[in-house]
């Protein structure tokens, strides 16, 4: 079974921890600045003509962006000739790890034979068969991005019951479509109680109110605030969206029977269920979340991994929800839907890379991980837990993580200082520190992940020093 697993912390955070953290977090900013200066010479750069001198707000890191020049198996080189084991992935697109020889063959043999044509290509059948043999649902159509399939899945339950409203979890994201642009990080002076969340626009004035009204907040695993906006907004809720496996804060398993409650309940206010898998798709099982659990949602919607590496994304439903798209009651549409490239790559993705053996790789790895994380928490008494499915975990250094609530209570120095440590020594991990999670993909090797679990001690031992230490 994938470890989701609680360490026992005699000692919680206090704030000589914190103290040490931020001697350690200035000392380890300075040298990453010191090391990286063609990627900040590069930003600089671009700056006149890229917004903010990066092509994603997400890139925009504290204290400087690192450009990537070249990715080769489990590692990548930046800008300054810095090769790092890669446990970023892309933010979890990497399952395939960089330039693996399937994707290389699949996407080089179809660019020669044409790149676009706005019509469907014969992988897209290939490619919809192996994710309804997956995932359990018949029906598939594709996109561009894990914003466009959680927009489809919005639209179509809108389309399917004729009703405005929709439920999604404090803390979660879900794209940067209007629906799903709320409450993802709230500050606690707007988010309201923990039981009875506010509606919270996550870009500002980007999100007029009378969407933001639309979109009903609830805590993660709480079934009761489930039902209760149900009842309260009896005949406006068309579904509800969700992560399976929570991941916008960390990772938060669903508690037992949460996610069979969730179908039950929206099903019994004739409202539907999306699983938004754009993370764990493909990645914490062969057929995601859904597998894993053995719970089918109405709608799943994939991105990342599916593609290898290409700008990918595909929803699939039940008939009574895709059949409004083959009836023209609801258009599906884009330009690149279906793209030549990105079908080649997933089919190569499915067919050829994420096997069997690829995921028995995976619980290989994470399994030295996990016991691993476990040791160095033990033995230099960190607070915090150890929590992993499939090819994805994440270090959290606080005892109890069950939802957003937990999530902003607890310091954010552990996660920036962790991530910096990592990088420092030649492990990528995503930015955002508590934010995200590792990826391991079918390309790395048990040593590449001893790399990770020796930096994450260097931390550890390096805050417990009496001296506090500096980052080396």
């Amino acid at each position: 079974m994938d470890a989701n697993l609680r360490i026992p912390s005699p000692r919680p955070t206090h704030d000589d921890d914190l103290a040490r953290l931020d001697e350690l977090i200035l000392a380890a900013e300075a040298a990453f600045m010191a090391r990286t200066g063609a990627s900040q010479r590069l930003r600089a750069q671009g700056a006149d003509v890229l917004s903010g001198g990066v092509a994603s707000s997400w890139q925009a890191t504290i204290p400087g962006t690192v450009w990537v020049d070249h990715g080769a198996g489990s590692r990548l080189v930046d800008a300054d000739g810095t090769e790092y084991v890669d446990l970023h992935g892309g933010f979890g697109v990497g399952l395939v790890g960089h330039a693996h020889p399937a994707i290389v063959d699949a996407v080089s043999a179809r660019v020669r034979r044409g790149t676009h044509f706005g019509q469907p290509v014969q992988d897209a059948i290939s490619v919809a068969r192996a994710l309804a043999e997956r995932f359990g649902l018949p029906l598939w159509r594709f996109n561009n991005s894990g914003t466009e399939s959680t927009m489809d899945a919005v639209h179509l339950l809108r389309v399917a019951t004729g009703r405005p409203k929709i439920i999604k979890v404090e803390g979660t994201y879900h794209g940067h479509h209007d629906s799903v642009q709320v409450s993802v990080y709230p500050s606690p002076e707007q988010a309201g109680t923990p039981q009875r969340p506010r509606s919270v626009p996550a870009a500002g004035a980007a999100v007029p109110q009378d969407l933001v009204r639309l979109t009903v907040v609830v805590p993660y695993g709480d079934l009761g605030a489930v039902e209760r906006a149900l009842h309260e907004h009896r005949g406006e809720i068309a579904g509800m969206i969700i992560e399976p496996i929570m991941m916008n804060i960390g990772l938060i398993a669903p508690p037992d029977g949460y996610l069979r409650g969730l179908s039950d309940l929206l099903h019994a206010h004739g409202a539907w269920l999306a699983f938004d898998e754009v993370k764990t798709g493909l990645a914490v099982a062969p057929g995601g979340a859904t597998q894993l659990f053995g719970v089918t949602p109405d709608l799943v919607c994939l991105a990342k991994a599916l593609g290898g590496g290409l700008p990918c994304g595909a929803i699939g439903g039940v008939p009574e929800l895709m059949n409004l798209i083959s009836d023209g009651i609801y258009e599906q549409v884009g330009t690149f839907n279906g793209n030549p490239l990105t079908m080649a790559a997933a089919r190569a993705v499915l067919e050829d890379v994420l096997d069997a053996a690829a995921y028995k790789h995976f619980a290989t790895l994470r399994g030295i991980m996990v016991a691993g994380v476990q040791r160095i928490q033990r033995r230099y008494q960190l607070p915090g837990q150890v929590r992993g499915y499939g090819a994805k975990g994440a270090v959290i250094f606080t005892d109890r993580l069950d939802n957003y609530r937990d999530f902003v209570a607890y310091p954010d120095q552990w996660g920036h200082a962790h991530w910096l440590y990592q990088l420092n020594n030649q492990v990528f991990l995503p930015p955002w520190g508590k934010c995200e999670q590792w990826t391991v993909s079918v390309q790395h090797t048990e040593q590449d992940v001893l790399g990770f679990l020796s930096n994450l001690e260097r931390l550890a031992a390096d805050l417990r020093r009496a001296d506090a230490g500096v980052n080396s």
